[in-house]
């Protein structure tokens, strides 16, 4: 555990009495902790920007804020810089495999719809776009630098990026939560919660859409019912395909960012097996989308 974290956890101003931070696990750009006051439990989520990621926390605190209004995120109580407060949620995460079952994509997908639609209604202050294919760009460019590992697999990656960009084309920007892994979602035991506004930004609905599926492993028939569900309208092969490409992307920039952690990243975290995970996630796909 990161003492300093704890200890900047412990002495907020936004407490009313001495508390002990507990550590929470599952942060992977930050450390969490969840603390008892008031009566009431509170994640407290400590993390300078990382620009190397394009996370910025006044865009994660606006989105996180917006998503509250928007009624499917925890309410920010208190933030100060490096650092917010979050009310607890008593649930459980979802898993990959609670992912894929009817019942909960059934419940995931207007949560994805109200984040991309109500969000910019509430959403105050600047915004970023999340545009995955130069998030892509940028990654290579900074593995490159950082004289990754994996450099001589990054002028493939780079092309492909720019194939799967010329597929996509043009699209309809939405508000993007951007980073839908099963454990962002909570389960209440009456509802969902979506959490974790790092990534969030102005994007292709597309993308979280591929996000989703390449994430927990959707079925095609799965993908189809989601597309036409969101769409509402019969899936054709054209959209398919721009599906395919985005789940491409998806798993292309999970890869990246793991590979440009690797080289940049403090937190103890095995981002070896993580970029070995996604790399053949990946490659599986692509295979999957030239043969479409």
């Amino acid at each position: 555990m990161n003492e300093n974290a704890r200890a900047k956890a412990a002495n907020l101003e936004f407490w009313t009495s001495p508390v002990e931070p507990e550590p929470l696990g599952g942060g992977i750009t930050n450390t969490n902790f969840i603390v008892s006051d008031r009566n009431e439990r509170f994640v407290v989520r400590i993390g300078d920007d990382i620009p190397i990621h394009g996370v910025m926390r006044f865009n994660e605190i606006a989105a996180a804020r917006a998503a509250h209004a928007a009624g499917i995120s925890p309410e920010i109580v208190y933030h100060a810089d490096g650092v917010f407060v979050m009310r607890f949620i008593e649930g459980q995460t979802l898993t990959e495999p609670e992912v894929r079952e009817h019942q909960n994509l059934a419940r995931i997908l207007p949560l994805i719809q109200t984040c991309h639609t109500e969000i910019p209604k509430y959403f105050q202050g600047p915004a970023l776009v999340f545009w995955p294919f130069h998030v892509c760009r940028n990654y290579i460019h900074t593995a490159r630098e950082g004289h990754s590992r994996m450099m001589d697999s990054l002028p493939r990656l780079l092309d492909i990026n720019e194939e799967l960009e010329n597929t996509v084309a043009e699209i309809k920007l939405v508000f993007g939560h951007n980073d839908l892994l099963a454990a962002n979602f909570i389960d209440d035991g009456k509802r969902l919660w979506l959490l974790d506004w790092d990534y969030a930004g102005y994007n292709s609905a597309l993308f979280d859409l591929a996000n989703l599926s390449s994430n927990s492993e959707l079925s095609a028939e799965q993908e189809d019912w989601m597309l036409e569900t969101y769409f509402q309208q019969p899936v054709t092969a054209r959209l398919r395909h721009r599906l395919a490409a985005m789940k491409c992307v998806s798993l292309l920039r999970e890869t990246l960012w793991s590979i440009v952690s690797e080289i940049h990243s403090t937190l103890d975290f095995d981002y070896m097996a993580y970029t070995t995970k996604n790399l053949t996630r990946f490659e599986r796909a692509y295979k999957a989308f030239q043969q479409k």
